[in-house]
């Protein structure tokens, strides 16, 4: 009987780094943060065969086993994930730090409103992060690292085309047997890039025997460290991190690190209302056999499209990938639903299926293109041997519930221009599909089909999108004027008032940078049917 692993998830995603890792040996600069930018890089590596693998225990379609939702192995006596995190520090005792890890702590001090950004965007998946690194006994300062990486946003994309919360290029992705293939990219899933990036600092610090010269070795690559070591040992100098001449951005990610571990370690020294993350499961993963359509799979979880792309953000189509991996996150608490509604449903109505006549002059890759799938996959659905196909003959071809055909998105584009207006978006650093729908109040699939793209394409600082906006919008809300108290950031105003930051900061001329000051007034558009929280 295989039984329920519970893990952890998030929120959200996306592109935002503030600070980041890893990438390949020509260093690049990350360009998905509205925050200042660092260059990373993994060096070369070589394929490995000796690290330990966390496989997670995935849900049976057939036979589920909840009780460890119930009776999740945790310390009863710690509630909050921040404060287990703290209780597992191991690189630094923190009294005193050095001035560059003190400069890197002012930057976050002075900047709550990011810091509140990324809490909410690592909650999902803190609970399981941590779990995985004390079963390998690691430090859990590292649970932090992807606020350094990619400011915790699964899809986060390097210029340099490293990706996920941990930045691997697709090299050392490879190497760490993360799949890339046209359905899928191991490197975005978030349990799957977690425990690749566990098994490589576990490998680097088996290396170097010493956290953080393997944390530097993550930044800058094996060889850029051990030919560090090698000149400063020549030279009769120490060979700790602090006493190697290493490039300037791997100088400053260890300091970024222990910065992000001294503010968590002490939020109110810093004024930093640190929102709690719960110290029990959040996700779990489920075996679902077979291919799925994401947007089905979403209904019989009772969760939107959206929220099941954050949660795997590993897919890059409409599908689960035909050849695996055939797992899912999912809330812990839809999980159950999710296995009854399945065991309702064969393989083949996983998926909508569709006739085509093939016109003449059409091709399998054309119609491929076509309908969002592979020349592969209509020969496997066809049973063809090969790629031949004449005018008049019929295929069968998997498409897409959520997506239909171009049809169903030409009708809302029209039906969006007779109730609503059209204006062009500028894509800022940090964009994502996700986050730009999210203030817009938009569906992710609206978007991209208004712009004839897909929810896995890349966005660029600059690149010019069409987004369709309702008529109505703050006509019907009601404006409150609030008064800013001790301790208020735009992302507790807008939790208590349900309203998105970016709507905050756009009704009032913000910006990311903006300090808010108590007596401050803000004027705010709320939904008078919409309970507000008093908290």
């Amino acid at each position: 009987m295989l039984k329920t692993k519970n893990l952890l998830w998030p929120l959200f995603a996306v592109l935002s780094v503030l600070f980041t890792g890893c990438s390949s040996t020509p260093k690049h600069t990350e360009t998905v943060s509205a925050e200042p930018s660092q260059k990373t890089s993994h060096g070369p590596l070589t394929k490995h065969t000796n690290w330990k693998k966390n496989q997670l225990t995935q849900l049976s379609p057939l036979d589920l086993d909840l009780s460890v939702l119930d009776e999740p192995e945790t310390d009863p006596q710690v509630t909050d994930v921040w404060q287990r995190i703290r209780n597992g520090y191991q690189l630094a005792e923190y009294q005193d730090l050095d001035p560059e890890t003190q400069s890197r702590l002012t930057w976050f001090a002075n900047h709550p409103e990011y810091f509140n950004k990324v809490v909410e965007r690592a909650r999902p998946y803190l609970f399981y992060i941590v779990e995985e690194l004390e079963s390998r006994d690691m430090p859990l300062e590292i649970a932090l690292l992807p606020i350094i990486e990619s400011g915790y946003q699964p899809f986060a994309l390097s210029s340099g085309q490293a990706a996920g919360i941990w930045q691997f290029i697709p090299a050392t992705g490879r190497v760490f047997g993360l799949d890339q293939n046209w359905w899928y990219d191991g490197r975005r899933d978030v349990i799957q890039s977690t425990n690749a990036a566990l098994d490589y600092l576990q490998k680097l610090h088996n290396d170097f025997n010493d956290w953080e010269l393997a944390l530097a070795a993550y930044n800058a690559g094996e060889g850029t460290v051990g030919r560090a070591i090698k000149r400063n040992r020549d030279a009769g100098l120490p060979t700790d991190f602090w006493s190697l001449e290493l490039p300037a951005e791997t100088t400053a990610y260890v300091p970024k690190l222990l910065a992000v571990a001294q503010l968590v370690k002490q939020p109110a020294h810093y004024d930093l209302q640190l929102a709690p993350v719960a110290n029990k499961p959040y996700l779990s993963v489920v075996n679902v056999g077979s291919q799925i359509d994401l947007s089905l799979a979403a209904n019989l979880a009772d969760i939107t499209l959206d929220e099941l792309y954050l949660l795997n953000p590993g897919f890059n189509r409409w599908a689960t990938a035909p050849q695996g991996p055939h797992q899912l996150v999912l809330p812990s608490s839809k999980a159950e639903a999710f296995e009854t509604a399945l065991l309702d449903l064969s393989e083949k109505d996983r998926l909508r299926w569709k006739r085509h006549e093939v016109k003449p002059g059409e091709s399998l890759s054309k119609i491929a293109a076509m309908h969002h799938t592979t020349v592969a996959e209509l020969k496997k659905a066809n049973k063809m041997n090969s790629s031949f196909i004449r005018a008049g003959a019929h295929l069968l071809i998997p498409v897409s519930t959520a997506m239909a055909d171009e049809a169903e998105a030409t009708v809302l584009a029209k039906r969006k221009l007779q109730q609503g207006k059209k204006f062009n978006y500028s894509v800022k650093a940090g964009d994502t599909w996700w986050n730009i729908a999210k203030a817009h109040t938009v569906d992710v699939l609206e978007l991209t089909q208004w712009n004839k793209k897909n929810p896995s394409d890349v966005l660029h600082s600059g690149q010019q999108l069409i987004i369709w906006q309702p008529n109505q919008t703050v006509s019907k809300l009601k404006a409150i004027n609030y008064t800013i108290r001790n301790g208020d950031s735009l992302w507790t105003i807008s939790r208590k008032f349900n309203v998105t930051v970016d709507k905050v900061k756009e009704w009032n001329g913000l910006s990311d940078r903006t300090l808010l000051q108590p007596g401050q007034k803000l004027t705010l558009y709320v939904d008078p049917t919409v309970q507000i929280s008093h908290s």
